[in-house]
């Protein structure tokens, strides 16, 4: 079991993340985790820096920690070739620590650029396969091109390239997304304890690593914890089918208005008890999935890191799959 830490990227400015991710990685964290957004969820949350900058620091600052994007959009607001080229050079300068965490994306993020986001998730999917297979094409080095349905790309080579390229880790809400995990992708990543997700991917021949985000609050008292998590990060409880869809985090205020602070608690692990973090992580490890982010809503990083380090770390490596 490998344990992340969750760079709250659209609560935080970029200097704050860097100097979480040095703490995580005292902490004990195995990898830091880190969104690709360009807008935060809510306006309330006041951030949402670059994440291809902010990892790139966390790699100059840090010595051991596994770094990853949690997860980035290779095919709208980018175009898969700067990917291929930013995860070669981050893998680089990070020693080979570094996870590329891929996924179909939101349209909060994708719509900025203007070109269409599409409406179909079968149209994303497509998408997403041939973004894939251009950035592994890159990663086998020289001149290439490519001509796709939706992508195309022209006689480009990317130059530095380490020896060993990142993994790629996929993120699936359902079956399809974990076939294109297990077929172009060297691993798994949601946000939701299903265990089908990974008896798909482990169907279609996937054998990597299965990640999974961990909703949690830390703070000296629950409801303390639960409020804060309801302020910053109700838009968690609309499900994907509502997160992938709206533009602007006024229509995620709107969408979560009704979220209690009571549902925070159903949810989220909240307080200062471990057996209720512990309660929280467990399906996640019943559903199979063995690389688990804590994902943290707090309203005290530093906080929460002690406690981790203090409580956490030990009883969560030590989690295994329950009968059913």
């Amino acid at each position: 079991m490998e344990i992340g830490y969750k760079l709250a990227a659209e609560g935080f400015g970029p200097a704050e993340l860097v100097r979480q991710a040095v703490r995580a990685e005292a902490a004990g964290f195995d990898f830091v985790e880190m969104s690709d957004h360009f807008h935060p969820w809510l306006d309330n949350q006041g951030h949402s820096p670059f994440v291809w900058s902010v990892l790139g620091a966390v790699a100059a600052e840090t010595d051991r920690i596994g770094i990853a994007t949690g997860v980035t959009c290779p095919t709208v607001r980018y175009h898969p070739a700067i990917i291929a080229q930013a995860a070669a050079t981050l893998a680089l300068l990070s020693d080979g620590r570094f996870t590329l965490g891929v996924g179909s994306g939101e349209r909060l993020n994708e719509h900025i650029v203007g070109d269409g986001f599409p409406a179909d998730v079968a149209g994303r999917h497509q998408l997403l396969r041939e973004a894939l297979e251009i950035i592994r094409l890159l990663w086998r080095g020289g001149y290439r091109s490519y001509d796709g349905r939706y992508l195309k790309l022209s006689d480009a080579r990317v130059f530095d390239l380490p020896d060993e390229p990142p993994v790629i880790a996929v993120a699936a809400g359902g079956g399809n997304a974990a076939d294109i995990a297990a077929e172009l992708g060297d691993g798994l990543f949601a946000t939701e304890a299903k265990p089908e997700l990974v008896s798909r991917y482990e169907a279609a021949g996937g054998s990597g690593p299965r990640y999974a985000e961990v909703p949690m609050a830390w703070a000296p008292d629950a409801s303390t914890a639960a409020r804060a998590a309801r302020d910053t990060t109700r838009w968690a409880l609309t499900g994907w089918k509502v997160m992938s869809e709206l533009p602007n985090p006024v229509n995620f205020a709107a969408a979560s208005a009704t979220v209690r602070e009571e549902d925070m608690l159903e949810k989220f692990a909240c307080g200062p008890d471990p057996q209720r973090y512990l309660e929280v992580a467990q399906p996640f490890v019943d559903a199979g999935f063995d690389h688990l982010v804590m994902q943290n809503a707090g309203p005290d990083p530093d906080g929460f890191l002690d406690f981790y380090r203090a409580e956490l770390d030990e009883p969560l490596r030590k989690l295994t799959p329950q009968p059913a």
